[in-house]
Formats: C-alpha cells, sequence, structure tokens
C-alpha cells in the first residue's frame, strides 16, 4: 500500500490533476455534477485522440504542426459526404485513409526531404488552410438532415448508457496506442528512435520507416478527431482545428514526455489532456474572458517545457 502511495504521489502530472481539480471544486461547487463531468469528457476527447498521435512524434523528437489543419480539412470532407448521401462507413474511411495520407507526405517531406520537422508540418498547415476555405468557400458545412447524418452526428453526441459516445472512442484509441508502444516492436523502435537515432540506425533500425509511421498515425489521428468534431457540431466550421496544436502539445507535455524525444507515457498523455480539459471548463464556467483562458493555457505550456528542461538537466 504504502509503495502505492508513493507512486502516486510522484506522479506529478496526477498530482497536478488532483489538486487542480480539488481547487476547482471548492471555487466552483457546479464542477462537480455529472452531467459536467461528462462534458470535460466529451471535450477532452477531441484533444486527447490528436494529443495520442502527437505522443507519437515527439517521441521520435519531432512535431506536427499540421493537425489542427488536418482536423479542419478532413472535417470539411466528412460533412461534404454525409449531406451528399454517402454511406457513413465510405465516408470514415475515406476521412481516416486522407488523414493517413496527409500524415505519411508530413513525413516524407521530414525523412526523404530532410526538412525540419517544424517547417514540413508549418507548411502543410499553410497548405491546408488554404485548401479549406478554398473549398469550404469560407462558410460552414452542414451535414444535412438525413438518416445518414443523424447516425454520422450521433458519433459525436451521443451516449452509450450515461457515458459520451466520444469518451469509449478515446479510451479505445488509449488502449491501443498503450499495447502498442509497450508491447510492440514499433513501439520499441519508436522509443529508440527518440531517445538516439543514430545508435539505432546503426543496429539496423530503419529510422526513417519509423518516422513514416508516426507521422501517418498523427495524420490518422487528427482526421478522427475532424469527425468527432464535426459530428458533434452537426457541421464543418473553415476556422475548426485552429489552436488544437497548441492544446495537443501541452497535454502531451504535461503528461511527461520530454519535448527531446525518448521519454514518456500514453497514460501520462491521457493525464495530460484531462488536466487541459479540466482547466478550460473551469474558465468557461468561471465566465473567465476567453483571452484569458489562452493566457492561462500560455503559462501553462511554458511551465511544462520549462520543467521538461529543468528535469533533463537533473539527469
Amino acid at each position: 500500500m504504502k509503495d502505492i502511495l508513493m507512486k502516486f504521489i510522484k506522479n506529478k502530472p496526477l498530482m497536478v490533476l488532483l489538486v487542480t481539480s480539488i481547487v476547482i471544486s471548492i471555487l466552483e461547487p457546479r464542477f462537480l455534477t455529472t452531467g459536467n463531468l461528462m462534458t470535460i469528457l466529451r471535450q477532452t476527447s477531441i484533444n486527447a485522440v490528436i494529443a495520442t498521435g502527437m505522443t507519437f512524434v515527439i517521441l521520435v523528437g519531432g512535431i506536427d504542426l499540421s493537425v489542427g489543419s488536418v482536423l479542419g480539412f478532413t472535417g470539411a470532407i466528412a460533412a461534404t459526404m454525409i449531406s451528399g448521401g454517402t454511406n457513413i462507413v465510405v465516408v470514415i474511411l475515406t476521412v481516416l485513409i486522407l488523414g493517413t495520407f496527409i500524415g505519411f507526405v508530413n513525413g516524407s517531406l521530414i525523412t526523404i526531404g530532410r526538412l525540419q520537422p517544424f517547417i514540413a508540418t508549418l507548411g502543410t498547415v499553410t497548405l491546408l488552410r488554404g485548401l479549406l476555405l478554398v473549398f469550404s468557400q469560407g462558410r460552414p458545412i452542414g451535414t444535412g438532415n438525413t438518416e445518414g447524418s443523424e447516425l454520422f452526428n450521433a458519433i459525436g453526441r451521443g451516449f452509450f448508457g450515461p457515458i459520451p459516445i466520444p469518451v469509449y472512442l478515446m479510451l479505445f484509441i488509449f488502449i491501443i496506442a498503450y499495447y502498442m508502444l509497450n508491447h510492440t516492436r514499433m513501439g520499441r523502435y519508436i522509443y529508440s528512435t527518440g531517445s538516439n537515432e543514430e545508435a539505432t540506425m546503426y543496429s539496423g533500425i530503419k529510422t526513417n520507416r519509423v518516422k513514416l509511421f508516426v507521422y501517418a498515425a498523427s495524420g490518422m489521428m487528427a482526421s478522427i478527431a475532424g469527425v468527432l468534431i464535426t459530428a458533434r457540431l452537426g457541421s464543418a466550421q473553415p476556422t475548426a482545428g485552429a489552436g488544437y496544436e497548441l492544446d495537443a502539445i501541452a497535454a502531451v507535455v504535461l503528461g511527461g514526455t520530454s519535448m527531446a524525444g525518448g521519454i514518456g507515457t500514453i497514460t501520462g498523455t491521457a493525464i495530460g489532456a484531462l488536466i487541459i480539459g479540466v482547466l478550460n471548463n473551469a474558465l468557461n464556467i468561471m465566465q473567465v474572458s476567453s483571452y484569458y483562458q489562452d493566457v492561462a493555457k500560455g503559462i501553462v505550456i511554458l511551465v511544462a517545457v520549462l520543467m521538461d528542461r529543468k528535469k533533463k538537466a537533473s539527469r
């Protein structure tokens, strides 16, 4: 029992989540209501899904700034197809393939084109934002009022029992990602590439393939998030996904993943995403201005990065 307690205390992200939740519940009694907790989980699910893919990328020492744009672009494609009467299975498969392909292009620019991850994915951000505005003509794209659109919208709005459907999807993705990182060869390759890419290459592992995989996975996760947010809103917005890459990075870093790569866990990312979700929700129910919300998130990101640097310096 003592060992479990000590592990709990040493888990800084979990302690931050617990302390933050206690303080907020004292300041705002509505925070701990069942309805609000379900709202937090539903809202967190989108960032958590993106952050899962971002964890893979950061573990190999990379960064993916394009996830928000991938979310927005694939969401617009999904809304257009659903409103046109396309079968929901075809829509989801198309969107997932598109997101994976965009991630693969990012990985190719980095591995074959030898571009820095920041520059490569920043270029993709600009390209996809432009394509989204051209495609949508700067207007929201509704999912329509057909039977197929109702089924599609249920993915983002519906419940299975008392729990929102997106929460189940989030948990499923976390489980798959956890298993992959901890119990598969690719997971070992991801950690090894992030820890020491040169040594990993000399050991016979094709690190470029590992990078292609993680960026493709990040693109796919962003497209899943695009489906979730489009289904929840019942439309695709031309500005959808803006700033989501920062929330995802913040969740990953708050969860203890090192920006230098090689160190981090999916469980940490899950806790980090909950911290961001709790913070956003608390500021909303306290009716804090959105401007101050951005300030608060910026401070959280800076503190997390400084803690990461301090932790590396102490080794």
